[in-house]
């Protein structure tokens, strides 16, 4: 999944987006509400955590610019971190656009928790468990599963950082297909540290992990990859 961060100090931000990107996400960041303006109105993303104490444009404005028609990410899930706690401030920042408000200090794995729930919501989605036919993903543990026979107890799947975030993807916008632009962001964000044909590697991976279970992950020319069952 692809965040975006806007906090203006370092420190915080810092360890924000290392324990972030240790629980999967590809987080990019920036110290100001005009430079998320900016890049929101080109880029897409997942989720947004954002600071309310943002020099100039603060983070309730630019919640509301979020929610314009002509950003890329206009209906992703918003989580407002600030150190006020004022009943006002909460207040109006929800009715700008948030969707959740979390008060500094706050521990990490909470963070993590409301993300989470933000996404299942803006997936439509019940619980951290996401299913695609015998396969079965635990977000909140990552953990991934497949069931051989319909009682059978599920049968764990070894994946490497890379392949589980390739597959969380694929399971969260199944049965669509997802590209290869898309995949190559939800891994790295703005920290290329692998090429596009990278993403290659990682599918092929998958398929050979899958694929004997009856899950393909089929090419779509011109576009990028699919979850699908096969047909025995």
């Amino acid at each position: 999944m692809r965040l975006l961060l806007v906090e203006d100090d370092i420190m915080v931000a810092s360890g924000i987006k290392l324990g972030l990107t240790e629980a999967g996400y590809a987080v990019d960041w920036v110290g100001s509400g005009e430079r998320a303006e900016e890049v929101l109105q080109r880029e897409t993303f997942d989720v947004a955590v954002v600071d309310i104490g943002l020099p100039g444009m603060d983070g309730l404005e630019l919640t509301r610019r979020m929610r314009r028609p002509d950003m890329a990410s206009r209906d992703m899930p918003v989580l407002i971190l600030t150190a006020r706690d004022a009943l006002h401030d909460r207040v109006q920042g929800l009715d700008l656009g948030a969707d959740d408000y979390m008060v500094k200090p706050f521990e990490l794995p909470e963070l993590l928790a409301r993300l989470r729930a933000l996404l299942r919501r803006s997936q439509a989605a019940n619980s951290a468990v996401l299913n695609f036919g015998p396969l079965e993903l635990d977000t909140a543990n990552r953990w991934v599963g497949i069931r051989l026979q319909p009682d059978a107890p599920l049968q764990p799947i070894e994946l490497g950082p890379r392949e589980w975030t390739v597959l969380e993807y694929l399971m969260v916008h199944a049965p669509k297909p997802a590209s290869k632009d898309k995949l190559l962001q939800a891994l790295t964000g703005w920290d290329k540290e692998i090429t596009p044909n990278a993403v290659e590697v990682y599918v092929s991976r998958l398929r050979g992990k899958l694929e004997p279970h009856g899950v393909a992950l089929r090419s779509i020319r011109g576009f990028g990859y699919r979850l699908e069952l096969q047909v025995s």
